[in-house]
């Protein structure tokens, strides 16, 4: 039996449909990572399971019983998952021990003697015991979260949810929260974390979720979604790619617009201005060989121009597809000098450019 099933869960706000059939199952023992751009739904799926945000449909099993039953004793469920959230949510009118204390002796009944002694354990276990007694607001952030995740652990739960647990902290302490939650994966502690760390991802997760377009767009193994994704999306994701893609179909098409859209393209996101005056150098150079040598006189011309740019490792590509007859313009002699500007473009790219002709639509891809 798995942990935790979901089946077709749906959830809209108003008219704004964030999840739409999601459909889930996690076993015991996995650590999942859950990743995706802004707005995509990643929190609210997360929230889900614990009907923090009720679903417009759909089901959720936690542990072989449905939270999402009308019967179901929804708090008693709960219990069996600790929720870590962005902002930590200690009481401030309480010291570190009454917070993790208070659930553990309110909800399940432990002595205030027995909820100390697992208190501390926890807290050694963390090198927070010497903060026992402070007041959250003598502690940094980073150990706010920290003692965060500890007051989920004081209700032993038979797995825990984190959402976007560093994206509130300073940068300088976020690695003492990930080092936590590796400690707490080498207890095969069940994960399913809500993150924009990437590496972190890589490196804990058994399993790495990537949402988009209301759901699970792809899901794999972290070698799979980071090294081999499959999804356009999930490709665009990973990679940090910025899109500018512009149309031609006239002979006379506005050269100077082209131009500086690419001009405005490559100043956006912080392209030399080299790379510019390249971009726009080979993309009038190619543009008008594809012209001349695949469209005859009269002929319409339907010619699709894309730059890509990758923020994870700064590569540029340049992608032209065209459709009619095949023609490879990169195909001329080196020593033909009526097509200097192709000749530049190769000596440019180094090689790096590839030319395929299939169902009557040519594409050219150079990467730059």
């Amino acid at each position: 039996m798995s942990l935790i099933e979901v089946r077709n869960l749906c959830k809209s706000f108003g008219s704004l449909s964030v999840l739409n059939d999601v459909n889930l199952t996690v076993e015991e023992g996995e650590r999942i990572a859950i990743i995706g751009g802004s707005g995509c739904g990643k929190s609210v799926f997360l929230r889900s399971l614990e009907l923090l945000e009720r679903p417009d449909s759909g089901e959720i099993f936690i542990d072989g019983e449905e939270i999402t039953a009308k019967s179901a004793d929804v708090n008693r469920i709960r219990r069996k998952m600790g929720m870590v959230y962005q902002k930590f949510y200690l009481f401030s009118h309480m010291n570190v021990m009454d917070n993790l204390c208070l659930a553990p002796v309110k909800l399940s009944g432990m002595s205030r003697q027995e909820a100390e002694s697992h208190a501390l354990d926890w807290l050694s276990k963390v090198g927070l015991t010497s903060k026992a007694h402070a007041m959250p607001e003598n502690l940094s952030g980073g150990q706010q979260q920290r003692i965060a995740i500890c007051r989920s652990l004081m209700m032993n739960p038979k797995v825990l949810l984190f959402d976007e647990p560093t994206s509130a902290l300073d940068p300088t302490m976020v690695g003492e929260v990930l080092a936590m939650i590796r400690m707490l994966t080498k207890q095969d502690m069940t994960m399913l974390i809500v993150t924009h760390e990437m590496n972190f991802a890589r490196e804990v997760a058994d399993r790495v979720l990537f949402f988009a377009d209301r759901g699970i767009y792809e899901q794999g193994t972290p070698a799979e979604i980071f090294d081999s994704p499959k999804g356009e999306k999930t490709i665009a994701f990973i990679r940090k790619l910025k899109y500018f893609s512009y149309e031609i179909n006239r002979r006379d098409f506005d050269l100077l617009e082209m131009q500086g859209k690419i001009r405005a393209f490559t100043e956006k996101y912080g392209l030399s201005s080299r790379l510019a005056y390249r971009l726009e150098l080979c993309c009038e150079e190619l543009i008008y060989e594809i012209i001349s040598g695949c469209y005859s006189d009269g002929h319409n011309v339907d010619i699709d121009l894309g730059i890509s740019y990758s923020e994870a490792d700064g590569s540029t590509v340049m992608e032209i597809s065209y459709k009619g007859k095949e023609f490879n313009p990169f195909e001329i002699p080196e020593d033909d000098d009526i097509h200097l500007g192709v000749t530049m473009l190769k000596k440019i790219a180094q090689g790096r450019i590839t030319h395929n002709y299939s169902e009557g639509v040519n594409r050219i891809s150079i990467i730059l």
